[in-house]
C-alpha cells in the first residue's frame, strides 16, 4: 500500500528519498565493452545468443523485414504512428537554431555555425515491453536537426525478429539503419563501431541499468543524452482533483518498472486517502499489476502539505521527470515550477499524452537531474562551431591589449603572437 506522509511531521529524508540501485554493474559492463572493442560482431552475436536467446547470422534488419513488419501492423496503428509523428515534428521543428553573423564593428566579423552530428545512434529497449514511441521521440528530432545517418539498435526476440511495431515506427520516423542487438553490448558497438555497426557521434535513448552504465562508461568517446533512471511521476493536486484520475495517472508510470516512482503531493488529506483507496482498487485490474504493485509499495508516496505553495516547493525539490499540475488555473503556477522534465497542465492532461501523442519529447531527465538538465531535443543532435575574422586595421586596434592580457597570465608566446604583425610593419 502507498505510504501517506504529512510534511513537517516526518523527517525530510523520508519525504525526498529516492530509489537507489543496490547492485553494482560497472565491472560486468566494462568487460562487455572491452570484448566488443576487441571482437566486434562476433562478441555481439555471442551476447545476443546468451542474453536474448536469438541465434543470428546477420545483425542488420533487412529492408524485407521492415516491409514485412509494416504490413503486419494494423492500419489503424500506422495511422496513430503518423499522427504522433506529425505532432512531434511540429514541436521539435520550433526548436531549430539558426546560424548567425555579427559584423557591427569595422573590420571585425564573428559568427556561429550550427552543424548536425554526422551519425546518431538510438537505443530502443526490449525486455518487458516494446516502445515504438521511443523510436519516434528519438529519431524525429535527429532528422529535424539534419543528421545524415540515424542508426538504431534494439534487442531481438528469441526468434531473431524485432517487434513489428518498433520497425513500423522506425519506418515512419525515417531511421536509416537498424541492428538486432541490445544491452551494454549495443552501446559499446555504437561507441566504437564493429564490422557491421558504424561508430556514431551521439547515443540517445533509455535502457536498463546495464545500458545506463554502458552509456556512462563510453561518454567522452561519444556524446550521450543522459543517464536515465527509473520512470517518475509527481502529481500536484488540490482537493478538487478526481481521485480515480490521480490514481490512474500514478499507475501509468508505476507499471513501467518495479523501481519506478509515483508521488502525489496535495494540500487535501481527503484526496490523499481517496487516492490511496483508489490505487488498491485499480492495481489488480492492470495487466502489469505485479510491477505496479511493487512500484507503489516500495517507492510510491502521498505527501500532504498545508498549502499549495508548500506543495509546489516540495515538487521543485524532488524535480521529477513528469509533473502534473492538477489544479484550478494551472498557468498561475507554471512560472513557480522551476525543476521538472515535462509539465502537464490541468486536469485533462494525463502524462500518457506526453508519452505518445502530444508532441513534446518523452525522453526526460530523471533522479532529480531536471534541476540542471533538459528533455531530449533537436539541440542534442547539433554542435556549434564559431568563427572570427579581423582585418589588419582591426587587429592593430586591439593587439596591444591582447598582448597585455596574455602577459598578465604569464603567456608571452600569446602576447608575441598578438603583436608580431605590428612589428613587421
Amino acid at each position: 500500500m502507498i505510504k501517506i506522509l504529512k510534511y513537517n511531521e516526518v523527517d525530510n529524508a523520508e519525504i525526498f528519498a529516492r530509489f537507489e540501485p543496490t547492485s553494482s554493474v560497472e565491472d560486468v559492463v566494462a568487460d562487455i565493452i572491452a570484448n566488443v572493442r576487441e571482437n566486434g560482431d562476433q562478441a555481439l552475436l555471442e551476447y545476443t545468443e546468451r542474453f536474448d536467446k536469438a541465434a543470428l547470422s546477420d545483425l542488420r534488419v533487412s529492408r524485407e523485414e521492415i516491409d514485412e513488419a509494416v504490413n503486419a501492423v494494423d492500419a489503424d496503428f500506422i495511422r496513430i504512428l503518423n499522427r504522433a509523428a506529425e505532432n512531434i515534428r511540429r514541436f521539435h521543428t520550433a526548436q531549430k537554431r539558426q546560424s548567425f553573423i555579427i559584423n557591427d564593428m569595422d573590420g571585425v566579423l564573428m559568427g556561429q555555425k550550427i552543424i548536425p552530428v554526422d551519425r546518431a545512434g538510438l537505443y530502443v529497449p526490449g525486455g518487458t515491453a516494446a516502445y515504438p514511441s521511443t523510436v519516434l521521440m528519438d529519431a524525429i528530432p535527429a532528422k529535424i536537426a539534419g543528421v545524415p545517418e540515424v542508426v538504431m539498435v534494439t534487442p531481438p526476440s528469441s526468434d531473431g525478429k524485432v517487434n513489428p511495431a518498433i520497425l513500423a515506427a522506425a519506418s515512419v520516423a525515417g531511421v536509416d539503419k537498424i541492428y538486432k542487438v541490445g544491452g551494454a553490448q549495443a552501446i559499446a558497438a555504437l561507441a566504437y563501431g564493429t564490422e557491421s555497426i558504424p561508430k556514431v557521434d551521439k547515443i540517445v535513448g533509455p535502457g536498463n541499468a546495464f545500458v545506463a552504465e554502458a552509456k556512462k562508461q563510453v561518454f567522452g568517446q561519444v556524446s550521450i543524452d543522459m543517464i536515465a533512471g527509473p520512470s517518475e511521476i509527481l502529481i500536484v493536486a488540490d482537493g478538487k482533483t478526481n481521485p480515480k484520475h490521480a490514481a490512474a495517472d500514478l499507475l501509468s508510470q508505476a507499471e513501467h518498472d518495479k523501481n519506478a516512482s509515483a508521488v502525489l503531493v496535495t494540500d487535501s488529506e481527503a484526496l490523499a486517502n481517496a487516492v490511496s483507496e483508489e490505487l488498491e482498487r485499480q492495481i489488480p485490474l492492470l495487466d502489469r499489476a505485479e510491477i505496479a504493485r511493487a512500484s507503489i509499495d516500495n517507492n510510491g508516496k502521498i505527501i500532504i502539505a498545508d498549502t499549495l505553495d508548500i506543495v509546489i516547493d516540495i515538487a521543485n525539490e524532488i524535480a521529477p521527470e513528469h509533473l502534473e499540475l492538477c489544479v484550478d488555473n494551472p498557468f498561475d503556477y507554471l512560472d513557480k515550477i522551476r525543476h521538472a522534465g515535462s509539465i502537464f497542465m490541468g486536469r485533462n492532461c494525463p502524462e500518457a499524452l506526453g508519452d505518445y501523442l502530444a508532441g513534446p519529447n518523452h525522453t526526460l531527465p530523471t533522479s532529480g537531474t531536471a534541476k540542471f538538465s533538459s528533455p531530449l531535443s533537436v539541440d542534442d543532435f547539433i554542435k556549434k562551431t564559431q568563427y572570427t575574422y579581423f582585418t589588419a586595421d582591426a587587429l592593430k586596434s586591439v593587439a596591444r591589449d591582447v598582448a597585455k592580457f596574455a602577459e598578465k597570465e604569464g603567456l608571452t608566446g600569446h602576447a608575441k603572437s598578438a603583436v608580431i604583425r605590428l612589428e613587421e610593419e
